[in-house]
């Protein structure tokens, strides 16, 4: 009998490359989208970026690029990537929960870490809603929820054109009928969206600005609305979100009930992407 090799972490790879007295800061992990690895180098380690890239590619075969993260950038959210080592490509196509995204990770957010959110978001959705995705992105929300469940439609927004492509593609690729994608500005929403037109659910996937399109989300919100609200905040402020919405809606004279808090993911020291999810009840 031939027992199975373990393969060796990144981090422990690095170890015995001669990065033992950094080993507090070495990459313990990365977002795998497709074949591209996209990888946070510390500071301390900029130097050693295009070394520590390759020896990732010699560990994961499945993985055929590697980039470095940068912050992303503008309205649009374009990730800023810098090329490190294996080819020098910025398509690729990922697959999630039996579903597939064509992208271009330079040009298209996109985060692998989200998967389990769209999983359970996707687990709420009733047969016959009516759904509205705000920042829709590739229309990963979207799609898992159309393959998945039995909505009657699933209405996309997206500013970006790039990603509108793309989610157009996608849904091509994944035969789904019911789901379409608009292209334009989430602040226009009442004026791009069927005049009367209300939703049973509407999901905010996009920390951080969604306060400023609350506004924008009641107006096609009813009663029984169930709103899927995401945001990033430090651990010990959550109620601080969650208050926050409750003034926001009262202001616009709707009420709501909250339902679940969430946390999706740390995405730094004691700071979550959070997901809170209320109900309109007036």
């Amino acid at each position: 009998m031939c027992s199975m090799v373990k393969r060796i972490s990144l981090k422990e790879a690095l170890k015995q490359e001669g990065f033992l007295e950094k080993a507090k800061i070495l990459p313990r992990s990365f977002d795998v989208i497709g074949k591209i690895a996209i990888i946070q180098i510390p500071t301390e380690l900029k130097k050693k970026a295009k070394r520590i890239a390759k020896k990732l590619l010699e560990i994961y075969k499945n993985i055929e690029a590697v980039y470095e993260r940068g912050k992303h950038k503008g309205f649009l959210r374009k990730q800023a990537i810098r090329w490190l080592a294996g080819k020098k490509i910025e398509e690729t196509i990922h697959k999630e929960y039996g579903c597939i995204f064509k992208l271009n990770v330079k040009n298209c957010f996109f985060s692998p870490r989200l998967a389990t959110d769209r999983m359970e978001i996707a687990k709420q959705v009733k047969k016959g809603e009516k759904i509205l995705i705000m920042f829709a992105g590739v229309a990963p929300y979207a799609i898992i929820i159309a393959k998945h469940t039995n909505p009657k439609k699933i209405i996309c927004i997206e500013i970006n054109r790039i990603a509108c492509k793309y989610a157009r593609e996608n849904i091509l690729l994944n035969k789904i009928k019911n789901v379409e994608i608009i292209e334009g500005d989430a602040k226009k929403l009442a004026k791009i969206i069927r005049k009367g037109e209300k939703f049973d659910r509407i999901v905010m996937p996009r920390p951080q600005i969604e306060y400023d399109f609350l506004q924008e989300a009641l107006l096609v919100a009813k009663k029984g609305t169930i709103i899927h609200f995401h945001d990033f905040v430090n651990e010990k402020e959550i109620g601080k979100a969650v208050e926050k919405i409750r003034n926001k809606t009262k202001k616009f004279g709707r009420k709501i009930k909250v339902l679940k808090i969430k946390k999706v993911r740390e995405i730094g020291p004691r700071k979550l992407n959070i997901r809170i999810d209320f109900k309109i009840i007036k």
